[in-house]
């Protein structure tokens, strides 16, 4: 049986896993889930679309449904750091 296999940083494995263990299943039934849903619309523009922006936005960062540790907006509400020399 041919497999695929998927690399995921650890903020797209962790929502992965969370829901497979709220459903009682496996992370890779999910991610079956996921590819039969984009298989059954992969005739749609906005699809396929998406297919090929996920391949160039997926290199430098993460999904919106990712946990977000190491994204941008979780230090964005930080208040600036005073300048050096003053407390």
């Amino acid at each position: 049986m041919p497999a695929i296999k998927i690399y995921l940083d650890d903020e797209e494995y962790g929502p992965i896993c969370r829901l497979a263990e709220e459903l009682r299943l496996h992370p890779e039934d999910v991610a079956y889930a996921a590819i039969n849903q984009l298989m059954m619309r992969a005739d749609e523009a906005d699809v396929r679309a998406d297919i090929t922006h996920a391949h160039f936005w997926r290199q430098a960062n993460l999904p919106r449904w990712g946990d977000s540790a190491r994204s941008v907006h979780a230090y964005e509400g930080k208040t600036d750091d005073p300048p050096s020399g003053q407390s």
